[in-house]
């Protein structure tokens, strides 16, 4: 008789508990799952793919515009928000259906409750308790909202997937990527958006000329940003809401969105009295390998802190299983992992800011293109596009690459590719450009700024 019930038992069933889980399975270890929600985690079913779907229905306004002058005659366009949510729905219980068939069909047993550690190698499921040689943590994270008076009455990006009506005045309080994204959202299909954010700049963490530009260009856009503010209090009057930042002004809104941070979804799992070391912001403390400080039990993905993108958390899971079960044992490379903000305009960047390479007491040659795309040039929209190269002056292998505008998360993949791999700006160089593109910027340019 087998010593526990499972050789592996996955915790979260997300992006990378499923891959996890399905590798594992695929090498023959018996695997279970347990997820409390749906199958697919943060990035299925409330992020990464419905956020891009909204994102996608709010370019629309832009190019009914656009195209009167590229000649075509455009009838008053009209935008109704239960078409898209409910559309939107439909592809997220699509998506959600698709997980849970490749999670049968790898023989993994899915357990649709939650399930909290009792020690390190059993699990407790809604009374039950089932046993595993190995258990994986990937339960992901939250987003976090302050302790202000009337907090209550705002709303997080999970409730935004939900509304049963768009907005028509909106605050998003947050200068991160889920702010601005879904800043460039509201405003794209019609409301009118008030964004805050306590520092100096958006998207702290990202290259300045990048932060300063996509701030420009949402303003444009309508979007009023304003930095060095935040709310001390919201009250409900009515069907309304009265939102009343920290210098005493009141804005008046229909709703106002948190997005001030996520946190590791740890509390409650039994994780500490199993001997599972925390960090102080709750995130799960892990080594190269994922394993945590028992060592039967490893975690993947959000709830580790590391690099929040879905991408990696696959890629932790894959490597995770591969270790433990496929007898080849490998760990995730953490650097230059290319990531995009689907703001408006989008945002893609891969490796070092000019300001984290100059931390590291480098000497830098700066490439910057800022130009109107071609398609605007006819359009008459008041839209550009930046990209921006940090080049190592001694060895002149590309550091980091950065661009603002339209198909920027497509066109940096391939980008990332070369920065990977250690390209130069001579290897960059030598690329004949495909014309006429955007893209073509990051192999034409040629003098350093």
């Amino acid at each position: 008789m087998a010593q526990f019930d499972y050789d592996l038992f996955v915790i979260g069933a997300g992006s990378g508990g499923v891959r996890a889980a399905r590798i594992a399975a695929g090498y023959g270890a018996r695997v279970a799952i347990a997820e409390e929600s749906r199958v697919g985690g943060t990035c299925v079913i409330r992020g990464c793919v419905p956020k891009k779907l909204l994102s996608y229905a709010a370019h629309f306004h832009e190019d009914f515009e656009d195209a009167r002058n590229y000649g075509w005659t455009v009838g008053e366009a009209k935008f109704y928000w239960p078409t898209l949510i409910a559309n939107k729905d439909k592809e997220i219980d699509r998506l959600n259906g698709i997980y849970k068939k490749l999670l049968s069909g790898s023989k993994v047993d899915l357990l649709e409750t939650r399930g909290v550690l009792v020690d390190p190698h059993t699990v407790e499921l809604a009374g039950k308790r089932v046993t595993a040689k190995h258990i994986l943590i990937a339960v992901g994270g939250w987003p976090e909202r302050p302790d202000i008076p009337g907090i209550e009455h705002s709303i997080t990006s999970n409730e935004a997937f939900h509304l049963p009506a768009l907005p028509r005045e909106i605050v998003v309080v947050g200068g991160g990527y889920i702010a601005v994204e879904f800043a460039g959202i509201f405003n794209g299909l019609g409301a009118k958006v008030t964004q805050l954010y306590r520092g100096e700049q958006i998207l702290r963490g990202f290259d300045d000329d990048v932060r300063s530009f996509l701030a420009t260009e949402m303003a444009k856009k309508g979007v009023d940003i304003r930095t060095k503010s935040d709310l001390a209090r919201i009250d409900k009057n009515g069907s309304r809401l009265s939102a009343t930042l920290r210098d005493g002004k009141t804005l008046a809104c229909d709703a106002v969105m948190y997005a001030t941070g996520r946190r590791a979804k740890t509390d409650g799992m039994g994780l500490v009295e199993s001997g599972v070391k925390l960090n102080a912001n709750g995130t799960i403390a892990v080594d190269e390998t994922s394993q945590t400080s028992v060592p039967n039990i490893h975690a993947v993905g959000d709830c580790t802190g590391r690099v929040n993108l879905t991408p990696v958390a696959i890629r932790e899971g894959h490597a995770y299983a591969d270790s433990i079960f496929g007898g080849k044992a490998w760990h995730v490379d953490h650097r230059n992992i290319a990531s995009a903000v689907f703001s408006h305009p989008p945002v893609g960047v891969v490796g070092l800011s000019e300001a984290d390479a100059r931390q590291e007491g480098r000497e830098l040659d700066i490439y910057k293109a800022d130009f109107k795309p071609l398609k605007h040039t006819i359009s008459g929209r008041d839209e550009r596009t930046l990209m921006k190269l940090v080049v190592d002056r001694a060895s002149q292998v590309v550091l980091g690459a950065h661009m603002v505008g339209m198909d920027a998360p497509e066109i940096i993949q391939a980008i990332a590719i070369a920065v990977k791999m250690g390209a130069t700006k001579a290897q960059f160089d030598a690329a004949i450009a495909v014309h006429p593109t955007a893209a073509e910027e990051f192999v034409t340019m040629r003098t350093p700024v």
